[in-house]
């Protein structure tokens, strides 16, 4: 598969969930992302439990190190879920070695900003992770998350939306993702609003773009702004990529590459 096909394949899928109802929007969306993930890793073991009023799902490699990981995944805070992103929590699981935990937060419209933020919070405050890794929405999740925990975490970011997102800051339009839908997002997160994006209160901050998305540029500027501030941040672009191509790095070289970059400079960091 090449990134044209990827993006044929999933544009059409984006296609055939307008105008349908919410919850058979969301069944479409998560099979639609599953349609590009891989296998799950022979040996690792997966299962799902209810922590409170949330479930999340274990990805649990053959041999596993001490300490747990976090993922929260995108989906613009209304679509989305354990289903969607299974294939990617499971990558990242089987990289790093250790156990992650992805979390099915509330969404949108029936929850709002701050109700997802507590369902994340509720999940980090048992497991004490040593990383909190989100993508997307999950990105902005998780930048949000770091402050509310009373342990300083690795993160790990996702192509997030950052503060101050308006039409002069963003990027050209670009395949799955236009300026219009990053602005949507404004209602649901009410942080992206503020004009400056200070980094989040980790030490140590690994970043992943594409190279087509609105969202790289202003990302791009809040990174260059982070450095020097007390915090290590490494960024890496996937070239020729398009928002959501995680979810087929699998079949996308310049993603994969990507993809294995990030997750070995994670594993760096939590290994140091």
């Amino acid at each position: 598969m090449d990134i044209n096909a990827f993006i044929a394949r999933f544009e059409a899928g984006l296609a055939s969930i307008e105008n349908i109802p919410l919850a058979s929007a969301r069944t479409r969306y998560d099979r639609l992302c599953q349609g590009f993930a891989p296998p799950t890793p022979a040996g690792m073991k997966v299962c799902d439990e209810k922590l409170e009023s949330v479930t999340v799902r274990h990805f649990i490699p053959t041999y596993t190190l001490p300490g747990y990981v976090l993922f929260i995944h995108g989906g613009g805070f209304t679509m989305g879920s354990v289903e969607s992103h299974h294939g990617i929590a499971a990558s990242l699981a089987q990289q790093l070695k250790r156990r992650v935990v992805s979390i099915n937060y509330r969404l949108a419209p029936e929850a709002s900003y701050r109700g997802m933020l507590a369902d994340c919070l509720n999940v980090a405050n048992t497991m004490k992770p040593l990383a909190v890794v989100g993508d997307s929405a999950g990105g902005r999740l998780a930048m949000d998350l770091a402050p509310l925990l009373n342990h300083t975490v690795l993160l790990g970011l996702i192509y997030p939306p950052v503060n101050g997102l308006n039409e002069q800051t963003l990027g050209a339009d670009a395949p799955l993702l236009s300026r219009e839908d990053v602005m949507a997002l404004s209602p649901l997160c009410p942080q992206l609003s503020a004009q400056l994006c200070t980094p989040p209160p980790a030490a140590k901050i690994e970043v992943l773009a594409v190279e087509y998305d609105p969202l790289t540029l202003p990302l791009e500027e809040a990174v260059a702004r982070w450095h020097g501030k007390d915090t290590q941040v490494g960024y890496r672009c996937a070239k020729t990529m398009v928002h959501a191509a995680l979810h087929a790095h699998a079949h996308l070289p310049e993603m994969q590459n990507a993809w294995q970059d990030f997750c070995q400079a994670l594993n760096k960091r939590l290994m140091s």
